[in-house]
């Protein structure tokens, strides 16, 4: 089927998976299954940021760098950086030395504190803006991811972060969370992933945000 590809050791998954034992690892394991920990959606909504210009893979692979040079995504700490944390990171061979990324996930450090006032979570808050089934496609081909890089749920929450002073947060990077976090299963039919992620999705407490 069009979007799946069959690896080297018989399994059949999204096309984007390839044949590279990480790359796969992050498919099978991560991509698509619900996530609530508030420093995992930091994390990835951080890094989808750091993404922009790039591929995936340059970032996963530098995965563990990030984390040891932001306090491992522990927001509370990360906004306490400074401006000699944004010198040593410029010069943090590990990461993507880009100023404008950098100082943007110390600005979002500080404005995910204030979501977390406001709501009680980051994930009550994310996951408020979970698409209906009604909202989404019965069935994702290849065209169809492609054709999905932005939605109206991912420009609206897009929207709400840019008024709340988030940065890096355009409507592509915030649907790539969306797809990464399990907010939508985006594992195309056929893919040996899709039922199970479905079934986690379906077994999954949804946190509900503060009144």
């Amino acid at each position: 089927m069009d979007g799946l590809l069959e690896g080297s050791d018989g399994v059949v998954r999204c096309f984007w998976a390839g044949d590279q034992d990480d790359y796969r690892r992050y498919h099978d394991e991560e991509w698509g299954r619900p996530v609530k920990d508030d420093r995992r959606l930091f994390e990835k909504i951080c890094l989808e940021g750091f993404q922009s210009g790039l591929s995936w893979l340059t970032i996963l692979r530098k995965r563990e760098n990030f984390r040891a040079a932001f306090a491992g995504f522990a927001f509370e700490r990360v906004a306490e950086f400074g401006e000699a944390d944004v010198e040593r990171l410029l010069n943090d061979p590990g990461i993507v030395r880009h100023r404008g990324k950098i100082e943007s996930t110390i600005n979002n450090a500080r404005r995910a504190k204030e979501l977390v006032v406001e709501a009680g979570s980051l994930a009550a808050w994310f996951w408020q803006f979970e698409p209906t089934d009604a909202q989404r496609p019965q069935r994702l081909d290849h065209a169809a991811l492609i054709r999905l890089g932005k939605t109206e749920t991912s420009t609206l929450i897009s929207k709400e972060l840019k008024k709340r002073g988030w940065s890096f947060v355009g409507p592509t990077t915030v649907y790539a969370f969306m797809q990464a976090m399990g907010l939508v299963n985006d594992h195309i039919e056929g893919c040996h992933c899709r039922a199970s992620v479905e079934a986690q999705r379906s077994a999954f407490e949804r946190p509900i945000p503060r009144i």
